[in-house]
């Protein structure tokens, strides 16, 4: 993720804020007609879902679809116009504090919202999260493995690269950060109602609203994309009742983020920015 040593600011993607909206709608009925890209065959095959219980393994590739799903509707929108949407644009560059400085950020970031999130829970007793019984992580090794890499790696970059590296960004062109930051971070704290126990959406907003500060500060998306990496891997290590597999699991989530960016810098899906003029994002 350090290599990208001629990358400059660059300027910020003039997206118009009702892409924003259209963004957020297009990715949730997708990620719906997703999921029945998946179920529909399932049922074909004789697989029996129902409204209450679906099948781990058909969960799991329902989630995985309709999370990759955020990522296709986020590029769709900023392509709106004629605009011809770079990686860049969204976040996809060295953060330019430096990573030294972005780690800082993170610690704090992470050490701030566990903190206000000990108090919440204090507080207000919210129910226990339902999405890993929903994947059946108690159910086999490969079925904890998928819902792990789903959790802690496919989830927190397709998340940060609609709400922060699209959705913010929209919002920050009609009025600035701080009603951006607001207003993302309660969308993102309304996305999973589904899963979450309602309660627990007012920290989750909190958490989307430091991530675009973040965002903001680094001008880079990869330190968003760790730190909900590793808030993740710590509440999914929570819920398993883990101690020392925690690190184990951050470790591992990092390292495949890493190797995903990798990755798609070799076939050039991320490339860096070619245009050098005014502030970055």
């Amino acid at each position: 993720m350090n290599s990208d040593t001629a990358e400059q600011p660059v300027r910020r993607p003039d997206w118009p804020v009702w892409t924003a909206p259209v963004a957020l709608i297009g990715a949730l009925v997708l990620a719906a007609i997703s999921g029945l890209a998946v179920d529909l065959p399932a049922l074909a095959l004789g697989v029996k879902i129902t409204t209450s219980h679906t099948p781990y393994g058909v969960a799991i590739a329902d989630t995985f679809v309709q999370d990759l799903a955020f990522i296709v509707a986020a590029v769709y929108c900023a392509q709106l116009g004629g605009r011809l949407a770079r990686s860049w644009q969204f976040g996809l560059r060295r953060p330019g504090v430096g990573w030294v400085s972005a780690a800082g950020l993170i610690v704090l970031l992470l050490a701030v919202f566990l903190a206000l999130n000990v108090a919440w829970q204090a507080l207000s007793n919210p129910g226990k999260e339902d999405l890993l019984n929903q994947l059946g992580t108690d159910r086999s090794t490969v079925l904890l493995l998928l819902s792990a890499g789903l959790v802690c790696v496919v989830a927190p970059v397709s998340e940060e690269f609609l709400f922060r590296g699209f959705i913010f960004t929209a919002l920050a062109n009609w009025r600035g950060t701080l009603p951006a930051a607001v207003l993302t971070g309660i969308l993102f704290g309304a996305e999973p109602t589904c899963t979450a126990p309602v309660l627990d959406l007012v920290p989750l907003a909190g958490l989307g609203f430091g991530l675009c500060l973040l965002y903001r500060r680094t001008g880079s998306l990869y330190p968003c994309i760790v730190a909900h990496s590793l808030n993740n891997s710590i509440a999914f290590a929570s819920l398993e009742g883990w101690d020392w597999q925690a690190p184990l699991l951050m470790a591992a989530a990092l390292g495949t983020i890493a190797a995903l960016v990798l990755v798609l810098k070799n076939v050039g899906l991320i490339a860096p920015a070619t245009v050098s003029a005014g502030a970055g994002s």
